[in-house]
């Protein structure tokens, strides 16, 4: 039997992001739509469509047509939301930009995105954008034309413009532009068109079962794909209320809205739920509201998993896996799965997408239980690397399927198993060894909080072991004492050779760890420079 499965039949919406707001507003239009807590602003989805029609009538009058890009600069906001929806009703695509750019980055995506208008605030406690934006034109012949100001009579007098806009808007459109972190190179504009994230946010809705009652907790980033796809789009489609805890992540603050707002779902990253359970006063707030929710953007550990539908009470926590390129998710658990399948897998190909496991080596479509390269495809394969032909061609294959990057096995019910990414595959001595395996093992032992492993440079076996290790709060362990525990319970090649304790890890803005960093930290430390430069065959 051959890793190949598909998810059940859907209909499809054939609709624009600004047609699914239309049909919110006719079928909840007095149910809350919006609540920014730290702003203390609150919508409905009626108020949210007009005051985003405002927008977007403004947008109009600064001459943005259809087709036309519009950045989005900033951290969670009620008006990042207005934006979102504005930039969808006008026809423009909404360029997300990370609140943690700087000059250099900026610079870089107002010229690659050909941006004509920018929306952002003149500062925050992080940053003065302001300024930022100034120095990142100082010299440069960008296509901007115009930078809106929230909170200023400027942002007030575009809401108020008559203009109409004529232009029709279609489902194929690109809606939203999201550049990838860049891993390897310069940072590529992800296209995702109004079909995509419109259908992504349908079935996300489904899968978790929303309806107008529920509250979805969003701390995660809105430029992001997570909080601008899922965070967005399974509200618009079900008609439940987004709530927005803080402008940045805070475990506090967001343990704070749950309670206060009664949210029924929470989303985040692991280390989301890991700051939160790891809260002194964790036990203090009033989370009984909780049903369902979803953990993805990063491998979830296990014992996370567990903690999260046990001690939060989010019995019908979902997993979910994709990437920016896919819209995101492709694969989810459903609430009725045994704990089991939910804490050791991604789930399932969702309605109207394929999954397949291919090999690394050939591209052959493996048998069950083997482990290859996780590809996807269907309606949410993103348009295209914005201007980038050749890397689109090597994301997207002739046959229209998204190859991932991302190592896993599918089971033979669909289910898939992930082992990792592609580079981050350990080989030592010749064996492979695969760091989430390694982490899974390593969650059970009772004094780790959170733990990674990468691989370094060797001399004699080209790579070997490490791992990063938080101990829970009160707790000493040492190196020995972690490889006593995987003496005789895990094969020899997999024991860590190295153990370092940290406090951190080193992290994106979206809350995923920077493993690359945490190799390049014990390769300097280690003195291991000329080995890493060595050629290999």
């Amino acid at each position: 039997m051959l890793s190949y499965s598909r998810g059940p039949d859907q209909d499809l919406w054939e609709l624009t992001i600004g047609q699914v707001l239309d049909r919110a507003v006719e079928r909840w239009g007095e149910c809350l739509a919006l609540v920014s807590c730290h702003q203390s602003k609150r919508y409905t989805w009626r108020q949210l469509r007009d005051a985003a029609d405002g927008v977007a009538r403004g947008l109009v009058s600064l001459g943005v047509r259809r087709g036309d890009r519009v950045g989005l600069w900033s951290t969670n906001c009620a008006e990042w939301v207005l934006v979102h929806m504005a930039c969808a009703r006008a026809g423009a695509a909404l360029v997300n930009v990370n609140p943690a750019y700087r000059t250099h980055e900026l610079a870089f995506t107002l010229y690659k995105s050909r941006m004509k208008v920018l929306f952002l605030w003149e500062r925050d406690a992080r940053a003065e954008y302001a300024q930022i934006l100034d120095e990142a034109r100082s010299g440069k012949q960008l296509g901007l034309e115009h930078a809106i100001f929230f909170g200023t009579d400027q942002w007030e007098k575009l809401r108020t413009e008559s203009a109409e806009n004529s232009d029709l808007v279609q489902p194929e459109d690109v809606a939203n532009i999201q550049y990838t972190s860049g891993t390897t190179g310069q940072p590529k504009g992800v296209m995702l068109t109004h079909r995509n994230k419109v259908n992504n946010g349908k079935l996300l809705a489904w899968g978790m079962r929303y309806t107008e009652r529920d509250r979805i907790c969003v701390p995660l980033p809105m430029y992001h794909c997570f909080g601008c796809v899922i965070g967005t789009m399974s509200a618009l489609a079900s008609g439940a209320a987004i709530i927005m805890p803080n402008w940045t992540f805070d475990p506090r603050a967001t343990l704070q809205a749950v309670q206060t707002e009664r949210a029924t779902s929470l989303y985040g990253v692991p280390a989301m739920f890991i700051a939160e359970l790891g809260l002194p006063n964790f036990k203090s707030y009033d989370l009984s509201s909780l049903r369902t929710g979803m953990m993805a953007g990063a491998p979830c550990p296990v014992e996370v998993m567990k903690r999260v539908m046990c001690e939060m009470g989010c019995a019908e926590l979902t997993i979910g896996y994709g990437q920016t390129e896919s819209t995101p998710v492709v694969t989810m658990s459903t609430p009725d799965d045994p704990v089991g399948l939910r804490v050791s897998t991604v789930g399932k190909a969702l309605p109207c997408t394929e999954m397949k496991i291919v090999s690394v080596l050939d591209g052959q479509t493996v048998p069950t239980g083997e482990q290859g390269e996780v590809c996807a495809r269907g309606y949410m394969v993103m348009k295209g690397y914005d201007g980038e032909p050749e890397a689109t061609a090597r994301a997207i294959d002739a046959d229209g399927w998204l190859h991932t990057g991302d190592v896993g096995l599918m089971r033979e019910d669909g289910y898939i198993h992930l082992t990792g990414r592609a580079k981050d595959m350990i080989i030592r001595g010749g064996e492979n060894v695969y760091p989430r395996e390694l982490e899974e093992f390593l969650y059970t032992h009772p004094k780790v909080a959170e733990v990674q492993v990468v691989g370094i440079p060797d001399e004699r076996l080209g790579e070997v072991v490490v791992a990063w290790i938080r101990l829970k709060a009160g707790e000493t362990s040492t190196e020995e004492e972690i490889r006593n525990f995987c003496e005789g319970r895990i094969a020899y090649f997999k024991i860590p050779q190295h153990v370092r304790f940290v406090e951190e890890f080193p992290m994106t803005v979206t809350g995923k760890i920077q493993k690359f960093r945490i190799r390049e930290i014990e390769t300097r430390e280690r003195g291991l420079e000329k080995v890493a430069k060595r050629e290999t065959a």
